[in-house]
């Protein structure tokens, strides 16, 4: 991002921030950043979120010492829109890359006049991107370098995608590039972010990690293979807790314990493998839980207290959340869907949202309040079914039921009609900003 444009997306909400920024920020210095994003892994897949098999001593002592949300969503079911929404806060329709995920062959990417949580930072911080990107990787989206990172190691898309190469950034912004080998990936990654925290103690940073596992091909590091009592795809979790555990240490060794900010989530839920807990779905299923669903904690010692919650809250969060933390005004003129999440992992309060909007590609397909969550639209084999058009809305209490098993629009017909109201309110702002739409089929009912 250019310093005139940044000067101008950021110059009018200086004296906002200053204002607002919350005690525990003002410190010497701003705060470490790091957010750690799996790659399709499940709610139920890390033992503190209730996985029988999955061993993650790592992840689960972050979340004793931490906060650990239980009502978390990425802000799409597949990766491309998800991460989007997550470096923007902003719902992905509105970056043009809600539909599907970026192709091998595909020019697309996150738009330049994006603003992520790299650029937000990139005035007082340094930046790195180490591990998947898959945001664009043809110019002008591509290397992350364009979107704030000073720095980036890692592949250009999903570990499953060819050619597969790992990239390195070089001083000078030139990329160098080898082929990728999967079994090195996440030892790759890690390594590159721990070098990032060792050569920058000294200042404020923001190190993004987001590995490819547990995407498959699940091909565990040598030290991994065969240990894990969920098989491979065991294997590979763990290795990546054993990382984050590495990731803790180099923070420790440093000194900057106290001064470091951690966040653990996933982009969105499991694929073919892996747990969504007791929540219905999987990763690419429109409406339901388990595609939307993901793990959050989050462990600052000595500013954040140990805490469980079920405020709902989205990976759109994380930017406006972050500049809070930070003290960096978020950036005028630009519509952000996410909210500071600061307070309620401070001090236990609700969440900050009154609905949450889960889409399908650039259809929407459910809303979720902190009580009730409304499906309208989902799959059956080849159709993508309206299920609020065709009268046969889904209302749960997903308090009391988080499988969404049981329909209670006929019992509460009063709010089963102020969801479809908000339903219909939310498609007529959102789903006009799509450029792919998929048409509505229902199954013959003949």
């Amino acid at each position: 991002m250019s310093v005139s444009r940044r000067q101008a997306l950021f110059g009018l909400g200086a004296a906002t921030a200053v204002t607002a920024l919350p005690a525990l920020a003002r410190t010497k210095r701003p705060p470490n950043i790091i957010l750690i994003v799996a790659d399709d892994l499940g709610w139920g897949d890390v033992g503190c979120y209730g996985s029988p098999f999955i061993k993650t001593p790592h992840l689960d002592a972050l979340a004793r010492r931490g906060v650990r949300m239980t009502d978390f969503y990425a802000s799409a079911n597949l990766c491309t829109p998800s991460r989007a929404g997550m470096l923007t806060g902003r719902y992905p329709i509105r970056t043009g890359l809600a539909h599907e995920v970026i192709a091998v062959k595909d020019s697309k990417g996150l738009p330049l006049s994006e603003v992520t949580i790299a650029d937000l930072l990139s005035p007082t911080y340094k930046t790195m991107l180490a591990g998947k990107w898959h945001l664009g990787h043809a110019a002008p989206s591509w290397p992350p370098m364009v979107h704030g990172f000073d720095s980036f190691a890692g592949i250009p898309y999903s570990n499953d995608m060819r050619p597969l190469n790992f990239y390195r950034s070089n001083k000078d912004g030139s990329l160098s590039d080898e082929p990728a080998v999967q079994e090195k990936l996440t030892e790759q990654f890690f390594d590159a972010g721990i070098d990032f925290i060792k050569a920058n103690a000294a200042r404020p940073f923001f190190l993004m990690l987001t590995p490819s596992a547990p995407h498959i091909p699940l091909r565990p590091g040598p030290a991994h293979a065969g240990r894990s009592a969920a098989s491979v795809y065991g294997d590979v979790v763990e290795e990546l807790d054993a990382a984050v555990g590495r990731v803790v240490a180099a923070v420790a060794k440093s000194g900057l314990t106290r001064d470091t900010l951690i966040m653990f989530t996933s982009d969105n839920g499991p694929w073919f493998e892996g747990s969504a807990g007791p929540h219905q779905g999987r990763k690419g299923g429109a409406g339901w839980d388990g595609g939307y669903l993901v793990p959050m904690i989050v462990s600052w010692p000595g500013t954040l207290r140990a805490r469980t919650t079920d405020a709902i809250g989205m990976n759109i969060d994380l930017l406006p959340t972050i500049a809070s933390v930070a003290g960096v005004p978020l950036p005028s003129g630009v519509t952000i869907d996410g909210r500071d999440l600061l307070p309620t992992w401070q001090g236990g309060a609700a969440s900050p949202h009154t609905q949450l909007i889960l889409f399908n590609n650039e259809r929407v397909a459910a809303l979720r309040t902190p009580k009730w969550k409304y499906v309208g639209r989902t799959y059956y084999r080849p159709y993508n079914v309206p299920l609020a058009a065709i009268g046969y809305p889904l209302l749960f209490d997903v308090t009391r039921d988080p499988g969404e098993t049981i329909n209670l629009a006929p019992r509460y017909p009063e709010i089963a009609a102020q969801m479809a109201a908000q339903f219909k309110s939310a498609r007529d702002m959102f789903e006009p900003l799509g450029v792919n739409q998929v048409p509505d089929s229902v199954p013959s009912a003949s």
